[in-house]
C-alpha cells in the first residue's frame, strides 16, 4: 500500500512543485522587468517619501477637499438629529449674499438628506416655510433620484432603476417651485438645483434656457451654475461636444477673474475627450486653456468652494503638458483628497491620482521641489 501511494503522489508532488516554479519565476521576471523598465522608481518613491505626500490607501475619495469645520459640525449634528446648525450656516449665506457658498453648503446637506432625512424633516415641521429647509428638499431629491439610478451606464442601468430614477426626479420639480417662492428674490440656488433636474428628466432645451435665464439674472458667473449647464449640454446628457464647448466658451471669455469658469472650457474637452494619446492634450488651444485657469485660480478668493475642484482639474493637464513643476504645486494643494475630475471618473481614484502626482515627482529637477504646504 506504501508503495502505492509512493507511485500515485510522486508525480502530482512533482506537478505542483513543477507549476510553483513557474509562478515564482514569472514574478521574478516581473520585479525584475519593472526595474529594468523604471530606472527610477526608487528615486521617484523616495521624492515622494520626501516631499510628505499620501500614498493611495490615505486619498479620502469622496471630497475635493477637508471639511470646513463649521461645516464638519453641522454634518455631524444633523447624522446625530439636530438639524439647527445647518439651518443656520444657511441662514448666514442667505444674509451675506454667497450665493457660491451657498450652493455648495446646500449640496453637502441634501447629499446627507439623501441617505437619512429624519433630521431634516424635524426641520421642515419646526419651520415649515423655512427656504433653507425647502432647498434642502429640493437637491436632497434629486440626490435621492441619482442614487436609485446608481452610477452606471444607461445601457448598464436596469428598467427598475431607470423608472424609479425618472419617478423621484419628477417629484423634484415641484420642491423646487417651492423652494423658489419661498427663497429670497436674489438667490439662484433653487434654480441651480433644477437644471440637474432638467438634465435627468431630458428635459427640452427651451426649458433649460428658461432655467438659465432665471440663473444669470440672479447671479450671472456662478459656478455650480454653469457646471450644472454645461453637464446638460454634454452628450451624454441632452447636447452635443460641439454645444458643449460653445457654452463653456462663452462662459470663460466673459467671466471675471476669480470665478473659476476658465475650468468649463477643460471640462468640456475632458466630457468628450474619447483619444487614448496625449496630443489631443496639447494644442495650443489646451495650453492656453490651462493658462487661462491658472491665472484663474491664482485670483480666486481662498473661500471658493469649488477651488479645489480648479486645482485638481489643472494638476491633470498640467502633467499631461509635461508641466511638471507647476502641476506639483498643484498636487501638494489636493494631496490627501481625490473626490474629483477627472479622477472620479476614474476605476480607481486614489491610485490614478497618485500615479500622475508620482511621475511628477520623479521629474521636477530637485532645485524646484519645495516642501509639502502645511494644512
Amino acid at each position: 500500500m506504501t508503495v502505492l501511494l509512493w507511485i500515485v503522489l510522486t508525480p502530482l508532488a512533482l506537478c505542483v512543485a513543477a507549476v510553483a516554479l513557474v509562478f515564482l519565476v514569472a514574478i521574478v521576471r516581473g520585479l525584475t522587468r519593472d526595474v529594468r523598465t523604471d530606472p527610477g522608481a526608487a528615486e521617484t518613491a523616495a521624492r515622494v517619501a520626501a516631499h510628505g505626500l499620501l500614498p493611495a490607501e490615505r486619498q479620502h475619495t469622496e471630497r475635493a477637499a477637508p471639511l470646513a469645520p463649521a461645516l464638519a459640525v453641522a454634518l455631524a449634528a444633523a447624522r446625530a438629529g439636530d438639524w439647527t446648525p445647518a439651518a443656520e450656516l444657511l441662514d448666514a449665506t442667505a444674509e451675506a449674499r454667497d450665493w457660491e457658498g451657498r450652493t455648495a453648503l446646500c449640496e453637502r446637506l441634501a447629499d446627507l438628506a439623501a441617505e437619512e432625512d429624519g433630521w431634516l424633516r424635524d426641520w421642515e415641521e419646526a419651520r415649515p416655510a423655512d427656504p433653507g429647509a425647502a432647498l434642502v428638499r429640493a437637491r436632497g431629491t434629486v440626490f435621492l433620484a441619482w442614487n436609485v439610478r446608481g452610477g452606471q451606464r444607461d445601457e448598464d442601468t436596469t428598467q427598475e432603476q431607470a423608472e424609479g430614477f425618472r419617478r423621484v426626479l419628477a417629484r423634484s420639480r415641484a420642491e423646487h417651485t417651492r423652494a423658489v417662492a419661498l427663497a429670497p428674490a436674489e438667490d439662484p440656488a433653487p434654480y441651480v438645483g433644477a437644471i440637474w433636474t432638467a438634465m435627468g428628466l431630458g428635459l427640452p432645451h427651451e426649458e433649460l434656457r428658461r432655467l438659465w435665464h432665471d440663473v444669470t439674472d440672479r447671479a450671472p458667473h456662478h459656478y455650480e451654475a454653469h457646471f450644472a449647464a454645461l453637464q446638460y449640454w454634454c452628450g451624454k446628457w441632452c447636447g452635443s461636444a460641439e454645444q458643449a464647448h460653445a457654452f463653456a466658451v462663452r462662459a470663460a471669455a466673459g467671466a471675471p477673474p476669480g470665478s473659476l469658469l476658465t475650468a468649463l472650457p477643460l471640462i468640456a474637452h475632458f466630457e468628450h475627450d474619447t483619444s487614448d494619446a496625449t496630443d489631443v492634450d496639447r494644442t495650443p488651444e489646451m495650453y492656453a486653456a490651462v493658462d487661462a485657469l491658472l491665472a484663474d485660480v491664482a485670483a480666486a478668493g481662498p473661500a471658493h468652494p469649488r477651488l479645489p475642484e480648479a486645482r485638481h482639474l489643472l494638476a491633470y493637464y498640467l502633467w499631461l503638458q509635461d508641466r511638471h513643476t507647476e502641476a506639483m504645486e498643484q498636487f501638494r494643494l489636493v494631496d490627501g483628497y481625490v473626490g474629483a475630475l477627472p479622477w472620479r471618473y476614474k476605476a480607481d481614484p486614489a491610485e490614478e491620482f497618485c500615479r500622475a502626482r508620482d511621475d511628477c515627482a520623479g521629474r521636477v529637477p530637485d532645485g524646484e521641489s519645495r516642501p509639502p504646504l502645511r494644512r
